[in-house]
């Protein structure tokens, strides 16, 4: 039996096949998907609220659970790391991609905002509730669950949780590469097509070294307080990022990630409590790529892009990835209701945004992985001052 290939594979042969199409569909056909993609996106638009209670307010449940001074730094050092990512992705971001893409960086506004093509008719699913009342929601549920132990809420949410990843594992997930492959149709129907792919090229390119530059910066930090050769220790985390590379899950890699900090000299009770808490919470490289792709779509649209409006969005983020769940492109679709709220994204925009993190996804969770190695140094430092 034929393997089925992973998401990368299936999210690059979507976009070669959808710009190869569209020299051949007739319109009638490209009208069908873009029917298709019309009805999904406005499927994740309801969904979305769904998506953030049901993620969210566990996954805060789950931190607050027999906190503890270790857990309260590892979690604030997780935060601030996944933040000063974004920020540092923003800052690069604002001076590298107009230098760097020139003109070429308005191909993705008007590839996101063309609509010369229009669906055969559209499907419209309101959600019940807006992105921000379901994240408040979410917070309030998630403190109310880790303060006051009802084992009826926790399981209410839990199978909550179950049918929102039900849902994204077999609904969402398998369908991204149609729904990408009738983006790109569209595009090159419409003549973009060839422009956006050399611009997701530079991005991607510019990106691979905002990732490298992260991890450097955070075991030069990590080995300084840790008393450790920062570039060994960053080589020892080798094994994690590779198999991270390939499996495209943090989860899955936590018993390589946890054998190579116990191979950097931290204590094993200490990996085994920081390696698992940060394959949930540390999200530095997804938060970066998303920005990026966030920040350079918008630049691309003629869209706000100071600060203030992004800074907002990234400490937002940095809260909402905690929910990410551990499937292929979990942050990114965790994302997508700051992306709609804060940033005013429509589903083109976002279908772009989905495009370009998913064809980085393994690099930006090997990121993740091997930074928590990082962490791990400084928490088990700080472990061992308390034991003195």
């Amino acid at each position: 039996m034929a393997r089925k290939p992973g998401l990368l594979v299936q999210i690059i042969i979507a976009i070669l096949l959808g710009v190869a199409c569209s020299f051949i569909f007739p319109l009638w056909a490209t009208r069908i998907f873009v029917t298709i993609n019309s009805i999904f996106g406005n499927f994740l638009g309801m969904f979305i609220p769904l998506l953030i209670i049901g993620l969210v307010a566990p996954g805060i449940s789950d931190l607050g659970h027999n906190a503890g001074r270790l857990l309260l730094i590892t979690v604030a050092l997780a935060y601030g790391s996944t933040v000063l990512s974004g920020l540092f992705s923003y800052g690069v971001g604002s001076w590298a991609f107009p230098a760097v893409m020139g003109d070429s960086i308005h191909a993705l506004g008007e590839a996101a905002s063309a609509e010369e093509i229009a669906p055969y008719f559209t499907v419209e699913m309101p959600a019940f509730i807006s992105v921000m009342t379901a994240l408040v929601i979410a917070f309030m549920a998630g403190l109310s669950m880790s303060l006051v132990k009802t084992g009826y809420m926790r399981g209410l949410f839990g199978e909550f949780k179950e049918l929102v990843l039900m849902v994204i594992n077999n609904v969402i997930i398998p369908f991204l590469p149609v729904y990408i492959f009738g983006i790109f149709l569209k595009m090159g129907a419409e003549g973009a097509a060839f422009a956006v792919l050399g611009t997701f090229i530079k991005l991607i390119l510019i990106i691979f070294v905002l990732h490298v530059t992260v991890l450097v910066l955070q075991f030069v930090i990590g080995g300084a307080v840790g008393g450790k050769n920062p570039f060994k220790a960053l080589w020892n985390m080798a094994p994690a990022y590779m198999t991270a590379l390939g499996t495209m899950s943090s989860a899955a890699t936590i018993p390589v990630t946890l054998k190579c900090a116990r191979t950097n000299g931290v204590d094993e009770d200490v990996a085994g409590f920081v390696i698992p808490l940060c394959a949930t919470i540390h999200m530095s490289c997804s938060i970066l790529k998303i920005t990026a792709c966030a920040l350079v779509i918008s630049m691309s649209m003629g869209m706000p892009t100071d600060i203030g409006t992004f800074a907002g969005f990234i400490f937002m983020l940095g809260i909402v990835a905690v929910a990410a769940p551990g499937v292929p492109g979990g942050a990114v679709m965790a994302s997508l209701g700051l992306l709609d709220s804060m940033l005013g994204f429509d589903a083109g925009m976002q279908g772009l945004v989905i495009a370009l993190y998913l064809a980085m996804d393994g690099f930006g969770t090997a990121g993740n992985v091997t930074g928590d190695g990082a962490i791990a140094l400084i928490i088990n430092k700080i472990n061992q001052k308390k034991q003195i």
